[in-house]
């Protein structure tokens, strides 16, 4: 892990997001209620880490993804130099969406999409990059040691990171271990926006958790009440009262 540097407070380049006017084609992502939100009212970014939950298929996802396309990243992962292509699977929101930016521009910058890492990896190897990404190629390691290689190594001060649901790769501990690297970043005037069903990534002290609700309202929420956290509570406290309705028979 790199040294920690001195703290110089969360990085701020992303202010607020919106969706251009008279983008609504009528089709997928522009039906999502939270699109239709962002249209008409926009969304403010906070410095710092912010945390997007809500249920599968509320559009937290699809926003980090715009918004990574909106930055300059490649659709599938990387940073804004990785221009490879496998098979497109984004939406046509990125190029919809309006960026609001700080005076200050990220010294670096990457963007980590779970589901297609695999094609980064590959692309990593291809250009030589694996020095930079702590001497191994992600190819040798298992998907959550990469990941937490990447957030270790390749991520640096000063930069913005979009992060859509990293903990797809990792278990307990590892979560642990990129909640504490969130923190280092935080303090090297880092600006971070992370899609996560994590209770254990949204306990960052300090980080700014907006919740997609089934209306589309994008809001902030405490931890104790975000839903992810409540659910696991929840389930973990009973968990025979969950499974008594989760498996019954219908009878």
């Amino acid at each position: 892990m790199p040294p920690r540097r001195p703290r110089r407070g969360p990085g701020h380049f992303v202010r607020h997001v919106r969706v251009e006017e008279r983008s609504d084609t009528g089709r997928y992502p522009y039906t999502l209620p939270a699109v239709r939100a962002l249209g008409e009212h926009g969304l403010d970014l906070a410095a710092g880490v912010t945390f997007l939950v809500g249920e599968n298929g509320s559009g937290k996802s699809t926003l980090v993804e715009a918004m990574a396309v909106a930055c300059g990243f490649n659709p599938e992962g990387g940073s804004q130099n990785f221009r490879f292509a496998t098979r497109a699977s984004e939406s046509s929101l990125g190029d919809r969406l309006v960026l609001s930016w700080s005076g200050r521009k990220p010294r670096t910058g990457f963007f980590l999409r779970a589901e297609s890492y695999y094609n980064v990896a590959t692309e990593i190897e291809r250009l030589g990059l694996v020095p930079s990404y702590g001497g191994r190629s992600p190819h040798e390691r298992s998907h959550g040691e990469s990941f937490i290689d990447l957030v270790n190594h390749r991520f640096g001060p000063e930069g913005l990171y979009l992060l859509d649901e990293p903990e797809a790769a990792l278990s307990v501990r590892g979560c642990m271990a990129v909640l504490a690297r969130l923190a280092e970043l935080a303090d090297q005037s880092c600006q971070v926006v992370v899609a996560t069903h994590s209770p254990v990534l949204l306990a960052l002290p300090g980080a700014t958790i907006l919740e997609v609700e089934d209306d589309g309202t994008i809001a902030p929420t405490s931890y104790d009440d975000a839903l992810p956290v409540r659910l696991t509570r929840g389930f973990l406290a009973d968990p025979r009262a969950y499974l008594r309705h989760l498996l019954a028979d219908g009878d």
